[in-house]
């Protein structure tokens, strides 16, 4: 599984492709945090609340170009034929480039740990709420976690990766803000709108990012990733069964 993972990380950042992805996602959140009108600064307090509201939907569009080639390529080119011929199986093949791409995420997040340190050092009194802060950033990391599960879901489906990268932004989308919606859209009131809310990804990823972590949202979380990595192993099972 490791050499799998190994071979989905080296991939990514074996082209200029890899570096330019992650500079756009760490520019495009620096520009709207501290550049454009009603940015960081603007606010009047520390606090990395614009970040951790922007940064979920720019992975809306970062993750699923990150995953659509994971095994869409191996299908078009014909190497997961040869994949399969190594003493690997099926989970270790798709738990080795989920933990490939999920490694690439984590890379991407790492820099914007910058924006905490430098709101630090710009408020010398007040401070940031570090509690809050790692609570938020543990959310985003969890998140990050589905997105790429349905990323790689999406990616076993097709071996046309623009089709994968349109299938798995569209669903991460519809998980993430679809529930919500609805929920406020079928006006059902009462607990019938808070259940389908809670249904959705944004629901639990703003409960564990007030710094708060339930069970109940991690159980979510897991849940949600198991779900689509059990679905791509049954898939690629049947398919090459």
């Amino acid at each position: 599984m490791w050499s799998v993972c190994k071979k989905e990380f080296r991939q990514f950042f074996s082209s200029l492709t890899g570096y330019i992805a992650i500079a756009v996602f760490l520019l495009v959140n620096g520009l709207f945090l501290f550049v454009f009108p009603d940015n960081i600064l603007d606010f009047g307090y520390t606090a990395l609340d614009r970040f951790f509201e922007l940064a979920p939907m720019i992975l809306l569009l970062l993750i699923p170009a990150i995953t659509m080639r994971s095994f869409s390529d191996e299908f078009r080119s014909g190497t997961y034929e040869i994949l399969q011929t190594k003493p690997l199986s099926t989970w270790q093949i798709v738990g080795g480039k989920y933990l490939g791409a999920l490694l690439v995420v984590v890379i991407a997040l790492i820099p914007t740990l910058i924006y905490a340190v430098s709101l630090n050092a710009l408020s010398f009194e007040q401070g940031l709420d570090t509690g809050g802060t790692a609570g938020a950033y543990l959310g985003l990391f969890f998140l990050s976690a589905v997105f790429v599960a349905i990323g790689i879901c999406c990616s076993s489906l097709t071996n046309n990766a623009v089709v994968a990268f349109i299938a798995s932004a569209f669903l991460c989308f519809v998980i993430y803000n679809g529930f919500e919606a609805i929920s406020l859209i079928a006006g059902l009131g009462g607990s019938a709108d808070y259940l389908i809310a809670m249904l959705g990804i944004d629901f639990h990823y703003k409960s564990i990012s007030r710094g708060v972590v339930d069970t109940r949202d991690l159980i979510y979380f897991l849940s949600i990733i198991l779900f689509f990595l059990v679905f791509t192993n049954r898939n690629l099972v049947r398919k090459y069964s």
